[in-house]
């Protein structure tokens, strides 16, 4: 359940939380046009809090937009402070922020017209997507019967609400089997992604994920891949298929929900040992050193709240 907190930010003002309400008829909730973002906020090693890449996210928000044909009205900055404001206004030392951009009431059918643009921020306390246990210990995954989007078909380079319609049958399936998470091929069969997150494997000290090609271009997937190479180890970007991942040595999803999340079996198939092998277990350590602050080098991903 999602913690009730004091304030939401809807439409450039922060309201109670139980005031922001929509209409029955807005546009988005029958249809699935809008976008959104996840980013989090940590409390730093000394006490301080910083966002996570917040420029970043605030970026590919209206990038998302743009590719939607979507017209945000409230500039990147606007939103960009709108989002440390419901934060303090909530007094949330760490949690996470969700933005999100939806067509209002008005036309129904299938073209919006010219039903409003509104935005609305929330923010609550969130901890490990997966489980703590799945942070320590690993997680099962299941190759899902549900196929990624192809490029032509929806907009892959977009956090479109309705393109996670896909995310979800994936993840009830897998849930539903008796698994923590999907992974989803695209329509070649190549490995794509989590449900909602980026997937990396790790083969004799090497690391690889799939290109940008059908999968969403992952803030955090960004971010462990310069860990990676300025840590020494070498990284590959290369479409890559499920017997290769059933072989791997380690492997493990990125994503702002799931952070750094270890793959310890897929499709009832151990991943190397089946524990959280040493190259994971090091770039997981150095990514939250990093988002607490423990990292001076990588002082620049993080917004002081």
């Amino acid at each position: 359940m999602v913690e009730k907190m004091e304030k939401i930010w809807m439409d450039g003002e922060l309201i109670d939380w139980d005031e922001a309400k929509v209409h029955i008829l807005t546009h988005t909730f029958h249809y699935g046009f809008g976008v959104f973002e996840g980013i989090r906020c940590y409390q730093c090693h000394d006490g301080s809090s910083a966002v996570f890449r917040l420029g970043d996210h605030i970026e590919r928000l209206f990038h998302s937009a743009l590719i939607a044909g979507i017209e945000i009205p409230f500039s990147e900055e606007g939103i960009f402070e709108a989002c440390k404001e419901t934060l303090r206004a909530n007094d949330l030392a760490e949690g996470y922020i969700r933005p999100i951009v939806f067509v209002g009431e008005g036309v129904m059918g299938v073209h919006p017209g010219d039903n409003p643009i509104r935005v609305s921020i929330i923010t609550w306390p969130w901890g490990a997507y997966l489980g703590e246990e799945a942070l320590k210990k690993g997680i099962r995954v299941k190759i899902s019967s549900f196929t990624r989007h192809h490029v032509n078909v929806m907009m892959t380079k977009a956090k479109i609400c309705g393109n996670y319609v896909n995310s979800v049958l994936a993840k009830r399936e897998a849930v539903g089997r008796g698994y923590d998470e999907a992974v989803m091929l695209d329509t070649e069969g190549y490995v794509s992604e989590g449900s909602g997150e980026n997937l990396f494997i790790v083969r004799k000290g090497r690391l690889k994920t799939t290109p940008l090609t059908s999968i969403l271009d992952g803030i955090t997937r960004d971010s462990v891949l310069r860990i990676a190479g300025d840590s020494g180890i070498e990284t590959t970007e290369e479409k890559f298929t499920r017997d290769e991942l059933y072989a791997a040595d380690e492997a493990f999803f990125t994503g702002t929900a799931a952070e750094v999340t270890p793959i310890r079996e897929v499709d009832d198939r151990a991943i190397g040992d089946g524990v959280t092998g040493p190259v994971t277990r090091k770039l997981q350590s150095i990514f939250f050193d990093v988002v607490r602050g423990r990292k001076k080098k990588y002082e620049e991903w993080l917004d002081p709240l």
